[in-house]
């Protein structure tokens, strides 16, 4: 029983996002065998009124008798949450943790400034999960494609999500079949068991098999794979399938893991990326000088307008070692609401980060030196500024780093780990980074 003081109205978006998912759960129930769980609604209930931990409580229930997390028990409900059921709830308790972690003002911003770049009826790929919750929850109609359709790269590998990717989208975009999914999986496997045979053969050669992709052969001779790594290859080649069997629509991509097919047909557009139809030649500098004039006004809100293509790592770090963690604000020249908001921080840090990625790629593929130092400026300013976002971001430091690293820059690297070192001590890969950085000076 929930009491009164426990009850508060939630965002009128999240509120009509929760209503829409508790209505989806409904009709979805007549094509399972088994009877959604009473957990389930009370879930829903309990989110109505923004009890948080009640919720997280339930959420984290069902999310266990699932059987998809680390934490699993199988349990009487287990059936029905096997079932297309599934989707919507996760959505559903992923939408509320984004809401219930986010600045309200800066989670509208984030989700208004992706939803207004997209046009009505192109394809979304929402990898993070506030880019995946957050969309879904402000749109329209998530359920209808309203203004666009919103799908994950992640779970593509999953034949339950693509199944409810169907119910919703089956009558309007062609979305991969049971059959499609499994031949995937094979053509990963025969292309990964190819890379295999080349490592083992040419062992003095760059290796072909990715850092973190797990692959063995078995007693039985046949491959085995697994790891994130060995999931998101999957999900990239479903991605693709998707991609080539909608060519009347546009894509775009928020991006989570980089998917390596999609590299030359992106471009920066905004918060995210548009994937376009043929591979670019380049990057242009309009392209280029839209992106930075897109991202120095937000910069320019969200830290003061202190930081631009002058400014150097020192002072990127010197204002991180101040700020970086959101706490002591005094004198903080942007938005201390945004500073202060660690999973916004987090979020567009990864976002600025991801187009510094892209950047960095096209530097390493260009055709000329021309290019390849214009790529490189890019790269290095989209990478001060997702540092400078949030400096404790995994994806800020380690993009940053290499990139600096490539370039000779050991002494600028240095000091970015260092920085990051100071504000999260008990970083043990922070630690092993600066020392393997330290043999170069």
């Amino acid at each position: 029983m929930l009491t009164t003081s426990q009850s508060r109205a939630i965002d009128a978006d999240l509120g009509r996002f929760i209503t829409a998912k508790q209505q989806q759960i409904r009709d979805l129930s007549g094509s399972i065998t088994n009877q959604v769980p009473a957990v389930v609604w009370s879930f829903f209930d309990a989110v109505r009124v923004d009890n948080w931990e009640t919720a997280s409580n339930l959420a984290n229930r069902i999310s266990s008798a699932s059987l998809r997390y680390t934490h699993a028990t199988n349990d009487a409900m287990t059936p029905a949450l096997q079932t297309l059921i599934w989707p919507p709830i996760s959505e559903s308790w992923g939408a509320y943790g984004e809401f219930h972690g986010w600045n309200n003002r800066w989670l509208h911003r984030f989700g208004r400034e992706i939803i207004q770049s997209a046009p009505r009826g192109s394809i979304y790929f929402g990898g993070t999960d506030p880019g995946r919750f957050v969309i879904s929850a402000l749109s329209d109609s998530q359920v209808d494609g309203k203004p666009f359709f919103i799908l994950t790269q992640n779970q593509l590998a999953d034949h339950t999500y693509v199944d409810y990717l169907r119910s919703m989208f089956g009558k309007k975009l062609r979305i991969p079949t049971t059959n499609d999914l499994q031949q995937a999986f094979q053509e990963y496997l025969t292309n990964v068991q190819a890379r295999l045979k080349h490592d083992q053969a040419f062992p003095d050669e760059p290796r072909q098999i990715k850092p973190g992709e797990s692959v063995a052969v078995g007693k039985d001779g046949r491959i085995q794979v697994s790891g994130l790594i060995a999931v998101m290859e999957i999900n990239a080649l479903i991605a693709k399938k998707i991609f080539d069997d909608n060519p009347g629509c546009e894509f775009f991509v928020e991006e989570s893991f980089p998917l390596d097919w999609m590299y030359p047909c992106l471009a920066p557009h905004g918060l995210i990326f548009q994937l376009n139809r043929r591979p670019r030649a380049e990057i242009s500098g309009k392209d280029t000088a839209e992106d930075q004039d897109y991202w120095k006004k937000l910069t320019d809100e969200m830290l003061g307008g202190w930081l631009d293509e002058k400014t150097s790592v020192k002072e990127i770090c010197d204002f991180a070692d101040k700020y970086g963690l959101g706490k002591h604000l005094e004198g903080y020249p942007g938005d201390k609401s945004f500073a202060e908001n660690e999973s916004a921080r987090k979020t567009f840090s990864k976002l600025r980060s991801s187009i510094g990625g892209l950047y960095a790629w096209r530097a390493e593929h260009a055709k000329d030196a021309d290019e390849r130092n214009r790529m490189y400026r890019a790269a290095d300013l989209a990478f001060r500024q997702g540092y400078a976002i949030c400096p404790v971001s995994p994806e800020a430091i380690w993009r940053y780093v290499n990139l600096l690293s490539g370039r000779q820059r050991f002494d600028d690297a240095i000091l970015i780990v260092k920085t990051s070192l100071h504000l999260d001590p008990d970083n043990q890969q922070l630690k092993d980074l600066r020392s393997q950085l330290m043999k170069h000076q």
